[in-house]
């Protein structure tokens, strides 16, 4: 018998994502357009590709521990000090690694129904507790999840800003108050993984002076660098040390750290990006719209379609979608469910994906 721990042996056994090479290789066919999973269909910028590829040669090198050159860029870029950041692999490695800093068995942790589901499953590796709350108007409740934290004195809270997988987001001031109002020993996390596509005035001001607050972000989405996993935490110093206390210091591999920097300093890359992401969410909107359909007001780099009735009309179209080679995917809870959520492809992705769906909600009318 294997020993496992006692949280372990309690865990179904299961992953937060089935990914499109596995849902290929049960099929045995391959996906013409992969718009599922929210990433980058615009590769990465030429100055990072440039770099990486020059880093391949130093591929037998351990990367930066400290990520020293890639921190104090992200410093200046966001008006922190260096000693404030920390590098994880992916936003993904980050929360798993403040999951175990904070939450011990039996804790209670409160989140949104139907949120990331990542974070969930880290909670429950630490034999953490969760309590959700649903979401409101297809938003995060603010005002729900603050009365959950009080009532349940809970060490942890998440709020995605904007959110996956409605695209929803508030605005800055709202997430202040939100902010101000978390009771002294809650720390919140900011999931931030899109906020380079969100209009002005979405993200608050850092202001590191509070221990409360982690803010995290990533390179995976208007960086394309989903497959590189990098991605960064900003907070109070001594948080900070917490993460070091018990992150994998060689997680982020030297390649990743390159390619970051590079793509950090290349603006006019992911501007470009999340200007074509704009023109590709309105094209989704219209075409939803010429099918009597309707999209979730989005400001992240995929849109959230409206099905109309409940989810099992959107589970079949989900289906039928993917016997047609489209990967795409849709919110796990109702009634976030009624919608299928599509990353914003390529011009010739997004025609491809028009002509598919248009002859799926026709077939299906």
């Amino acid at each position: 018998m294997i020993p496992f721990t006692k949280i372990v042996r309690g865990l179904p056994a299961t992953i937060p994502f089935v990914g499109p090479e596995a849902i290929e290789r049960k099929s045995g066919h391959t996906f013409k357009l992969r718009l599922g999973a929210n990433e980058s269909a615009f590769g990465v910028s030429p100055l990072a590709a440039q770099a990486m590829q020059e880093a391949i040669g130093k591929a037998s090198w351990y990367g930066d521990p400290e990520g020293f050159e890639l921190r104090a860029a992200l410093a200046d870029h966001v008006g922190a000090n260096m000693n404030e950041i920390v590098l994880g692999a992916g936003i993904d490695e980050l929360l798993g690694v403040l999951v175990r800093m904070l939450i011990e068995p039996g804790m209670t942790v409160v989140t949104s129904l139907g949120a990331y589901p990542t974070f969930n499953y880290h909670v429950a590796s630490q034999g953490g507790q969760l309590l959700t709350v649903p979401y409101k108007d297809d938003k995060e409740d603010l005002h729900s999840l603050l009365d959950a934290m009080y009532a349940a004195s809970t060490p942890l809270v998440y709020l995605a800003n904007p959110d996956n997988p409605m695209g929803t987001w508030h605005p800055a001031k709202a997430v202040q108050e939100f902010i101000d109002a978390l009771p002294e020993n809650t720390v919140l996390v900011l999931d931030e993984a899109y906020i380079e596509f969100a209009p002005d005035g979405t993200a608050p001001n850092i202001d590191t002076n509070d221990k409360r607050v982690v803010r995290m972000r990533t390179f995976s989405k208007a960086h394309g660098m989903a497959g590189a996993r990098i991605g960064y935490a900003i907070a109070n110093q001594e948080m900070i040390e917490g993460f070091s206390k018990i992150r994998n210091h060689f997680g982020v591999n030297r390649i990743a750290q390159v390619g970051a920097l590079a793509s950090l300093h290349d603006a006019a890359f992911a501007k470009g990006v999340v200007e074509e992401v704009a023109r590709g969410r309105d094209e989704y909107a219209r075409l939803a719209q010429d099918l009597g359909l309707s999209t979730v007001d989005s400001a992240t780099n995929f849109v959230a379609i409206d099905m109309g009735g409940d989810g099992d009309k959107s589970r079949a179209t989900l289906q039928v979608l993917q016997e047609q080679g489209v990967f795409v995917r849709m919110p796990g809870v109702a009634p976030l469910d009624r919608c299928i959520r599509v990353t914003v492809g390529r011009p010739d992705e997004r025609s491809q994906f028009a002509d598919i769906f248009t002859e799926v909600v026709d077939l299906n009318r």
